[in-house]
């Protein structure tokens, strides 16, 4: 599908950073982007959505074995076991990559000396970010979240490594399951990345990922989408554009203040929206509170 897709200039994904900058918008010491979308209001309307009372959860286990994937699997040692009389753990781990289900925090990211809302990339010290960590979002996101299964949409069981998603894509997946993505919406790309490597086996996803195309960019700020998951990292790669490796990394966000998630599960919640016959549910997403911290590792859960 790709060669039928004129690809971007770099150029034009650096106007990007202008055309959709979100700085400002929300006040000068703003340190939660699009989830200011979120409202009291939105967050009432998405309880209204629960009416089986299903709970599907949205993370893989924590990878502790190395792997394509997984060059920096987490750690787990036993400090209590039968012989010390208790039980006890110690887990450490490097949450960015491919491999971990996390939620970037605003820090993650730099363009050109700085971070979103305008801070300049200094404010990430050695002893932690000072500006935008994850420890923002102790309150968690609470709001409507949608799915898009974009190999529904195509007809496909899933996308293949290094498959472009472009805006009509997304727009044929919201027509399927007759809803609008708007205001306020956490959105969940599902590409049916870990449904692929069931059935061929693991690749490297730094060089072959399903992902967004960076012409969607402009449809998730016109969408004013709140925060964006997917099951691979939202990019895709290779990026289709000279020089920039990440383009929805880096413009959503920098430019636009939008919170991504990362390498999600999304196989039991796609297989649920089917059979509940919508593809709308509240979302509740709660990250550690890991004072300036850069992600943390999370489990979104869908209630319908």
């Amino acid at each position: 599908m790709s060669a039928t897709r004129p690809a971007l200039k770099p150029e034009e994904v650096q106007t990007f950073h202008e055309k959709l900058s979100n700085w400002g918008r929300f006040g000068a010491r703003d340190q939660l982007g699009t989830l200011n979308f979120v409202t009291p209001e939105h967050r009432v309307a998405a309880a209204r959505l629960v009416q089986s009372g299903r709970t599907v959860p949205c993370a893989r286990a924590l990878p502790t074995e190395p792997s394509l994937e997984n060059p920096n699997p987490v750690v787990h040692l036993m400090v209590g076991t039968a012989t010390e009389g208790w039980g006890g753990d110690y887990f450490a781990m490097a949450p960015h990559g491919f491999a971990t289900s996390h939620l970037d925090a605003l820090s993650h990211i730099f363009h050109e000396g700085k971070l979103y809302n305008g801070y300049p990339a200094e404010r990430i010290t050695a002893h932690g970010a000072l500006e935008l960590a994850i420890h923002e979002l102790e309150a968690g996101i609470v709001t409507r979240g949608v799915l898009l299964d974009i190999p529904r949409a195509r007809g496909v069981p899933f996308l293949e490594p290094g498959d472009p998603i472009f805006w009509d894509d997304l727009e044929r997946a919201e027509r399927d399951g007759g809803l609008t993505v708007g205001s306020g919406d956490l959105l969940l790309l599902y590409t049916g990345r870990w449904a692929c490597r069931e059935a061929g086996g693991p690749w490297d996803p730094r060089e072959r990922l399903a992902g967004l195309d960076a012409s969607c960019l402009p449809w998730l700020y016109e969408r004013e989408v709140a925060a964006l998951g997917c099951d691979g990292v939202s990019d895709v790669i290779p990026s289709r554009v000279d020089g920039v490796d990440l383009p929805i990394h880096q413009v959503a966000i920098v430019a636009m203040g939008l919170h991504l998630l990362d390498n999600l599960d999304l196989e039991k919640l796609a297989r649920a929206c089917r059979e509940e016959g919508r593809w709308a549910f509240l979302l509740t997403v709660a990250p550690l509170v890991l004072l300036r911290g850069t992600a943390s590792p999370v489990n979104p859960i869908a209630v319908f």
